[in-house]
């Protein structure tokens, strides 16, 4: 016998409609939470593997300017990579391809493709070329308060991995055109290929020095230390490069490559078309990119050494459940709701309304728990991953402050970005834009206002204001524009998951304690069956919660996934 078809939450207090309508509600939900779980399985390993990349840098260099140089060498590429693949390119590609599939056929997609791709060649490789040649200036610009030794080893690597601009670029076309398909899985992993491959060219090659008595840390399972000099570094800035050539290759395979060739037919119309739709977001991005970044490094820089590195290690952790939750998520629905929107009847507005919706309830209830569990472990997580070799007590203490900090605007983070797919998906990227200069006017005041008083951590507390802004103002104009969001019942939602968030920190603030002292011994094996029994103890009460305050959207994600599991 076949297994219930999952159906929307609070279904029974939506509009009538048509047994026809309902059914394919529940196809395309069920279809958006598979696509988030592919999108999710795909982020996870890809922050385990991030975050093992870092605990390799914190153990090799620790807290040292050769971290702080490989961040200042890598932050133009990844800028960039952030401008046209950081999920802001899909609000302009995926709309446009996704009408070209539906009303000229797929001849006419490979043929729009092949533009993109010879456009983004020629002019990438005219980047790269000013990028080798300005190295040094560029390198003085993000850290203008570094000493002679960091400037002249970020300006070395950043001539080393401004090539990947190339590999990223492309990886940007192939990924949309992907989405547009509604074929998730290889995107999904490119990010594990890039970090698996900068964790493994720096293992194999980084050089071995003398070995040095071991101060903590890694103590218990060897007494001794590899000591590496600072220009060892170059070896991760290598993999960094090997990483994004992967990244893109991996994509091929889902592309039909004999329909690819070189065109120089830029005056195409769906150029037109994606030029118009991005131009807003390119404006947003460059502003976060010449603005906000250089702005955020040289705050850091100026507490001291270390500074550009904690709070790079802060925002690494963070994003492993932004990308694991709302990105995931975000990602999965705007080929759906670009679909949707481009059918604005009644059904079609009521479609829109009810798939958002169950986007933004999803959000929530993973959202919440994640950040609240992420903010109650921050220092057993931390001493994990990053508390060996060269990365101290101190160092856990000052990254735990900064990512609970960071931890307060996550949630707004989460829905935020949501919300930003459904006007592009709308194909409105101009509203988002013109939100995201109020944001930064915010972010930037807050950080200046509170330096004095909080040092680093004002980077932190105005990064939170930032969001809380931005997701504020995009809810109430969407909301508007829609009319609302429908009978979606979002309010009890939230607060049955922060309830259940609460009864989770609460148990965890009163035993927490008591499982440090249990596995209190200095070792790696200790500190990670403190994470795990933690986790699960504490997940488990969240989970026991929702069960009693009846969290819908829980019980519809088990449901789904055991009726996929039995099919």
């Amino acid at each position: 016998m076949k297994a219930e078809q999952p159906s929307l939450p609070n279904a029974e207090d939506l509009p009538p409609s048509s047994e026809r309508q309902v059914a394919e509600q529940e196809r395309t939900n069920a279809n958006v939470a598979g696509a988030s779980g592919i999108l999710a399985l795909g982020n996870i390993f890809s922050r385990v593997l991030g975050l093992a990349r870092e605990t390799m840098l914190t153990f090799l260099f620790g807290a040292s300017g050769a971290v702080d140089a490989f961040q200042v060498a890598i932050i133009v590429p990844r800028a960039i990579y952030d401008l046209l693949i950081g999920g802001h390119i899909n609000g302009a590609i995926v709309p446009v391809l996704s009408e070209i599939i539906v009303t000229r056929g797929k001849d006419e997609l490979w043929r729009v493709v092949s533009i993109l791709m010879s456009l983004v060649c020629a002019a990438l490789a005219l980047l790269v070329l000013l990028i080798e040649i300005f190295a040094p200036q560029i390198v003085m610009a993000v850290a203008s308060g570094a000493d002679a030794g960091t400037v002249g080893l970020a300006t070395d690597m950043l001539r080393m991995t401004a090539p990947a601009l190339i590999c990223m670029s492309l990886f940007a076309v192939f990924s949309g055109t992907l989405f547009a398909l509604r074929s998730f899985t290889l995107p999904a992993f490119a990010g594990v290929v890039f970090n698996a491959c900068t964790v493994l060219v720096t293992l194999a090659l980084v050089p071995s020095m003398a070995l040095q008595p071991s101060l903590g840390g890694f103590a218990s399972l060897n007494p001794f230390v590899l000591a590496r000099p600072a220009s060892g570094i170059m070896v991760v800035a290598l993999g960094w490069l090997i990483g994004a050539i992967a990244q893109v290759a991996l994509q091929l395979p889902g592309l039909q490559l004999r329909r690819l060739r070189l065109s120089i037919r830029w005056r195409h119309p769906a150029l037109r078309s994606i030029a118009t739709l991005y131009a807003p977001v390119m404006f947003s991005l460059v502003m976060d990119t010449l603005i906000i970044r250089p702005f955020s490094y040289n705050i850091a820089n100026q507490t001291g050494a270390g500074g550009i590195a904690y709070m790079v290690w802060a925002t690494t952790l963070i994003q492993f459940p932004q990308g694991l939750v709302a990105t995931a998520i975000s990602i999965a629905i705007l080929p759906t709701l670009a679909r949707q929107s481009s059918e604005m009847t009644e059904d079609g507005h009521r479609a829109f309304q009810d798939t958002l919706g169950l986007g933004l309830r999803l959000t929530m209830t993973l959202i919440l728990p994640a950040a609240t569990g992420l903010f109650v472990l921050a220092i057993p997580i931390i001493a994990l991953l990053f508390e060996h070799g060269a990365f101290g007590a101190a160092d856990t203490q000052v990254t735990a402050q900064a990512l609970r900090l960071y931890l307060i605007g996550l949630p707004f983070a989460a829905v935020d970005l949501l919300l930003v797919y459904a006007f592009y998906a709308r194909k409105d990227t101009l509203t988002p834009a013109l939100v995201g200069v109020v944001s930064l006017v915010c972010y930037m005041g807050a950080a200046l206002l509170l330096f004095d008083s909080f040092g680093l951590f004002s980077l932190m507390i105005a990064d939170s204001l930032k969001h809380f802004v931005h997701a504020s103002i995009s809810g109430f104009l969407l909301w508007r524009r829609l009319d609302g969001f429908g009978s979606q019942r979002m309010a009890i939602t939230v607060f049955k998951t922060a309830v259940a968030s609460v009864i989770m920190a609460v148990a965890a603030l009163a035993t927490l304690p008591y499982l440090s002292a249990a596995f209190s011994a200095a070792s790696i094996v200790h500190e990670a069956l403190l994470v795990t029994v933690g986790a699960l103890l504490y997940g488990g009460i969240f989970l026991s919660t929702a069960r009693v305050l009846r969290l819908d959207e829980l019980a519809w994600l088990w449901n789904l996934l055991r009726r996929r599991v039995e099919a």
